[in-house]
């Protein structure tokens, strides 16, 4: 908030309707995000661990796996982001490109299961379906390129991380081997590989053409006018929100009448918290896309249109640094990251971690929108850094690497930093589908490289840790022991 109203009073003058809508889409937005994050801690994260935990007890192969896919199909055509991708190819029937990434969602959670069960290794995986992926992409039309790698990061949003993350810890508590949590993570990863390789394929049977008609609520002349712009959209996320809760809660209804049983009160505030996520996602999405996307065009717009156009780059750096802070479920991997590792790897060094990976990513897609490049010359070279990076990290780093990079595109990328480089692109006259589009995709890529990164730095500390003295600090400790409590009473001690 701050960022955008101190360039609005010094180089980027934005007018009064949009900066209303601005503050009151951001007021929206924080509160939304308190009600998610708690509804998302006492709801979809117990969940989908109880799921996990009560799918592994059958000890069924086929039901796992068949269940698996189920439930990726039911949550992908959930996800709110999945109606706006599908608006964005027009030459594919929106039912036809929902259904397609669905199963591609659905496919992927079943072979990320399996994973898990069997313990296979994450990055031989990764490397073959990310060659597939590039292999893939020299078939497709330019215009449905960065559309396409887009989809991977829309279709991992605030609805499915949490509780595919969760499922991912149910489903390893079944092992026992000192790999089982570094396996919990990973499911993310896989399953944002579902939605490109399906809008691939499908790019290769329709003759697809880019299409982009940008969206703006109409002037408003007075306050009055700017209560009606956010009331009459509350109405549709409530029924949009509604809808795609409505299947995970009967999937869990399912489970908990035939298998789980949980007893009334843990039941109470499982239902408590899906209340505040309801509420928390109808008011953050009203906030974001009401309130946000305008301003993102007509700041990108403003931006690109000054002398020095290329200030675009470092303000979209600073912005892309800040705004993954706001990424609801960016917090919900964090904590759990926290948690599984004992703290080993700390909340705030992620964080760091992933905010100068999305600082880069718009910097670089800034770059994209002045010059018109195409976005494989940086969507190849970054995949190939990023999984020549697994051969040198702890598994858990790779793992929690790829599912970052569907965490950080989320909503607030899509709703602020898109329309920013849409805008942008408008006003130096380049082709918005080849150009803007696409930032969604440098953003899921280059947290890979960021967080792998800090897991060279933690191998390079632990091996510096182990270079110290055996027993040094222990022989200290029991130094002072003595000191302060004298022979008799620490061995009763």
């Amino acid at each position: 908030m701050v960022i955008v109203l101190i360039l609005s009073f010094v180089i980027a003058p934005l007018s009064p309707e949009i900066m209303v809508e601005f503050i009151i889409g951001a007021v929206l937005v924080i509160i939304g995000m308190a009600f998610f994050s708690l509804g998302a801690e006492v709801s979809m994260t117990p969940m989908g661990e109880r799921v996990g935990g009560s799918l592994v007890k059958t000890k069924k192969l086929w039901f796992i796996i068949g269940t698996g896919f189920i439930l990726g199909i039911i949550i992908t055509i959930s996800e709110p982001d999945l109606q706006v991708l599908a608006q964005q190819v027009p030459s594919v029937p929106n039912m036809v490109l929902i259904l397609s990434v669905a199963a591609g969602v659905g496919i992927f959670l079943a072979v990320a299961l399996m994973r898990i069960l069997f313990g296979f290794a994450l990055a031989p995986l990764l490397i073959v379906f990310y060659v597939i992926i590039f292999l893939l992409a020299m078939l497709v039309p330019g215009d449905f390129l960065a559309v396409a790698f887009d989809s991977g990061g829309v279709t991992t949003g605030p609805m499915t991380v949490p509780f595919i993350m969760a499922l991912g810890v149910g489903i390893s508590s079944i092992r026992n081997d000192r790999h089982a949590e570094d396996d919990s993570f990973g499911l993310v990863a896989l399953c944002s590989i579902g939605p490109i390789l399906a809008v691939l394929l499908l790019s290769l049977i329709y003759q697809t053409e880019g299409c982009f008609s940008p969206e703006r609520s109409g002037s408003i002349a007075n306050s009055v006018e700017v209560g009606q712009l956010f009331l009459g959209a509350i109405p549709e996320y409530i029924k949009e929100i509604g809808v795609s809760l409505l299947p995970i809660t009967v999937f869990f209804g399912l489970f908990q009448i035939f298998s789980l049983k949980l007893e009334r009160r843990t039941l109470s505030k499982i239902l408590i918290g899906l209340v505040y996520t309801y509420i928390g996602l109808v008011l953050f999405l009203t906030g974001a896309n009401v309130g946000f996307i305008p301003a993102g065009n007509a700041l990108g717009t403003v931006l690109a249109s000054l002398p020095y156009a290329w200030i675009l780059v470092p303000l979209g750096m600073l912005i892309g640094y800040f705004i993954v802070k706001a990424e609801p479920a960016v917090y919900v991997l964090m904590k759990q990251v926290e948690e599984l590792t004992d703290g080993a790897i700390s909340g705030r060094a992620m964080q760091i971690s992933l905010s100068i990976g999305v600082a880069a990513s718009v910097g670089l897609s800034m770059i994209r929108v002045l010059k018109g490049i195409s976005i494989l010359w940086f969507l190849i070279p970054g995949y190939a850094i990023a999984l020549g990076l697994t051969f040198l990290v702890p598994k858990i780093f790779t793992a929690i690497a790829f599912d970052s990079g569907g965490v950080a595109s989320g909503p607030m990328t899509a709703t602020f930093l898109l329309p920013l480089a849409q805008g942008a692109c408008i006003a130096v006259g380049g082709d918005v589908v080849r150009d803007a589009f696409g930032v969604v995709a440098m953003v899921a890529m280059t947290p890979l490289i960021t967080i792998q990164i800090l897991g060279v730095l933690y191998v390079k500390k632990e091996a510096q840790s182990a270079g110290r003295t055996p027993g040094m600090e222990y022989q200290t400790d029991m130094m002072e022991l003595f000191a302060e409590y004298g022979d008799d009473e620490i061995i009763e001690f």
